[in-house]
């Protein structure tokens, strides 16, 4: 299908914005629009806010949140160690508020959202280890969160989503951390950028070629570590022993064929995967609840799958 029709008036208003000249100008703007085009506030139970160490002595912030329903009290609830979108160089705490509160109610699940430190002032690995750093103390701190550690999940959306890969495929390398699942929200998996879907849809649904290969620019600090399967997990040599995955995939979005390749990968490999295609939508669709119901399908999908991977 075509498009969402209220998606297609955003990407016409969109058309005629002078680019950001500057980072910081890119950063401001980004956090802007999106909050915009956000849905309404939801309401949780409880969040709050946590100083966890990273490995080089530095503080990451990762802000908790507790679902409606059980809130922090009963049994030990599943989690998701989650890595926001933006490209490794954008997204904060605060942007992924909304979204977060969404997806802890609609999953049922305690989101422990991850501020990773952005490029291109901290590059590749920096924001991928911050995140297994953060990843790690959720399985460490488990019992003090109400977290049941045999349900931790990891996710993210777009480069997010890259880096939850990556973290899975780390964890299996080094026999550490029992990931429960991987839910993968439209992420960048191949750092060559040839896929049909790049000639197809990479100009005028929002995520360009050209914004994306910046954003690896931001990443990296040589065009090389593209080839590292923490980089683009689709190159890895084997995707055997990884978690059961969920990928939610734009119909509209340059990434959509590397996400569908990479589902293949694990299906070759034995993992359990289940792959939705979002019927009209573009890439930051996770931010788009205002804008148009389709958007909220993120959301629901997200629930329904990871409610069938936890359910007991």
């Amino acid at each position: 299908m075509p498009v969402d029709p209220r998606i297609a008036v955003l990407l016409a208003q969109l058309a005629d914005v002078e680019p950001p000249a500057s980072l910081a100008a890119l950063r401001a703007a980004t956090d802007a629009s999106l909050r915009a085009w956000q849905g309404p506030l939801e309401a949780v139970a409880r969040s709050e806010g946590f100083d966890v160490p990273a490995r080089d002595g530095q503080a990451i912030r990762v802000r908790v949140y507790w679902p409606t329903a059980n809130g922090d009290a009963g049994p030990p609830q599943p989690a998701i160690v989650y890595a926001h979108g933006g490209g490794w160089c954008l997204g904060t705490l605060e942007l992924y508020d909304n979204p977060c509160r969404a997806l802890a109610n609609a999953t049922q699940c305690v989101v422990l959202s991850v501020d990773y430190r952005l490029a291109p002032e901290h590059k590749f690995p920096v924001p991928l280890e911050d995140f297994c750093d953060a990843l790690a103390w959720a399985f460490e701190h488990a019992a003090d969160l109400g977290i049941d550690a045999a349900r931790i999940a990891v996710g993210g959306d777009s480069a997010g989503g890259n880096l939850a890969a990556a973290a899975c495929l780390l964890a299996r390398e080094q026999g550490g951390l029992p990931i429960a699942h991987q839910l993968l929200l439209y992420p960048p998996l191949d750092a060559a950028m040839n896929t049909t879907s790049y000639r197809t849809d990479g100009q005028g649904y929002y995520l360009t070629s050209d914004v994306m290969r910046y954003c690896f620019d931001m990443y990296l600090a040589d065009p090389a570590e593209g080839r590292s399967p923490y980089v683009s997990p689709l190159l890895a040599t084997s995707h055997a022993g990884l978690p059961p995955a969920t990928l939610l995939v734009c119909e509209c979005d340059p990434l959509r064929d590397e996400a569908d390749a990479y589902a293949e990968k694990l299906r070759q490999a034995g993992v359990p995967v289940a792959v939705e295609r979002l019927p009209g939508m573009i890439h930051a669709c996770i931010h788009m609840s205002g804008l148009t119901p389709g958007a909220r399908r993120v959301f629901d999908v997200a629930g329904a799958r990871i409610g069938a991977a936890f359910r007991r």
